[in-house]
């Protein structure tokens, strides 16, 4: 390795970055060899460490059943094709829980976090996406965030965390599932104890839906169902027939209550660290990656609701009139209480409904 180019660098040839007490001149040969090893160094590894992107979430690896390790896999290696960048995956929420990435994600240690409902906690506007019956279809959820509505909220939370979002994936339509009877109206889920995620908005919305909602950890809902603690339980089709609850549930309604989002996001100064092309070359992998999560996702709930129905469980699919009466119950509570909660952000409540409003139009 050759110490002229640290030597005639401006930090020993500029005075500014000199002081009377020490000079280059004035040290001995072997301590300016090591400050010249010394700064080399350290050089080194910022270049190092700017060439690799660690990348986390919290599903498992296997991209034939996961939507965010499909979507991980494809970013590593797009990316990896088209640049001398290095791409980390951190599967299976090897890093920590969704909480842990996005916080890793805001301190750099983690370069890039996909990830779902947490982000709310964050950027408090995500939450309008979890409003109950907002999105009538997978293509116009599509639209709305793909579009002028998505990229606004991109650019406000990219204010808010510091945390730019590349691309929108999703987790899917969430359903409900219970052991007791056919739920084709709200007033068939009176009574019922569902298990839902322990976020206000969920046990709002199956309070105004009639149900009684039981905020119980993920870890404890099979023993849950099993036990009859709970009636039944909400979730996408892949963690419905993944988790084999249809072992405790005999009914399914395919509702649609919520779609879930998957957000792509990166430490927005690890991403303006990269030159022009290598930031073109990770949007565009990161928007390939997230339409391939809302591909895995679609194959596997289409695929699922067979495999549901081959293990006995009886489907129901509201109609039109009746999913609307699913979404004048559940839709008012939940949007007072979010107008509430959000304060000036409320204003993305209207947003969304006019964003939704426009894309369902094409379809």
């Amino acid at each position: 390795m050759s110490l002229t180019p640290i030597f005639t660098s401006p930090m020993f040839t500029n005075p500014k970055f000199m002081t009377p007490r020490f000079t280059l001149k004035q040290l001995p040969l072997k301590r300016a060899l090591t400050a010249a090893l010394a700064t080399a160094t350290l050089v080194a590894a910022a270049n190092a460490s700017a060439q690799t992107l660690r990348f986390a979430h919290v599903d498992p690896d296997d991209w034939t059943t996961s939507k965010k390790g499909a979507a991980g896999q494809v970013f590593k290696n797009l990316v990896e094709a088209e640049t001398d960048l290095t791409v980390e995956l951190y599967p299976a929420g090897s890093l920590g829980g969704e909480t842990e990435l996005i916080e890793g994600a805001q301190d750099g240690t983690i370069s890039i976090a996909m990830v779902s409902g947490a982000y709310a906690n964050f950027c408090p506007a995500v939450a309008v996406t979890d409003i109950p019956y907002t999105f009538p279809s997978a293509p116009v959820a599509w639209q709305v965030m793909d579009g002028e509505f998505g990229t606004a909220l991109a650019e406000h939370c990219l204010q808010e965390t510091g945390l730019r979002t590349l691309a929108y994936g999703e987790t899917g339509f969430r359903h409900f599932t219970n052991s007791v009877r056919p739920i084709n109206s709200p007033e068939d889920m009176e009574g019922l104890k569902f298990r839902v995620q322990t976020i206000p908005l969920y046990l709002e919305m199956v309070s105004a839906l009639g149900g009684e909602p039981q905020g119980i950890a993920w870890g404890e809902v099979p023993t849950a169902l099993a036990t009859g603690v709970v009636d039944g339980q909400e979730n996408p089709i892949s963690v419905i027939y993944g988790n084999n609850f249809y072992e405790f549930q005999d009914y399914l309604t395919l509702d649609r209550h919520v779609y879930g989002v998957d957000h792509l996001l990166i430490n927005d100064e690890i991403f303006q660290s990269l030159s022009e092309e290598e930031q073109a070359a990770v949007k565009r992998a990161a928007v390939v990656a997230g339409t391939t999560g809302r591909a895995i996702q679609q194959f596997n709930s289409a695929e699922g609701i067979t495999k549901l129905e081959a293990e006995g469980m009886e489907i129901t699919q509201p109609t039109a009139e009746q999913m609307e009466a699913f979404r004048e119950a559940a839709q008012p509570p939940v949007q007072a209480y979010l107008t509430e909660e959000l304060g000036d952000d409320a204003e993305w409540i209207e947003r969304l409904s006019s964003a939704v409003e426009e894309a369902s139009a094409r379809f």
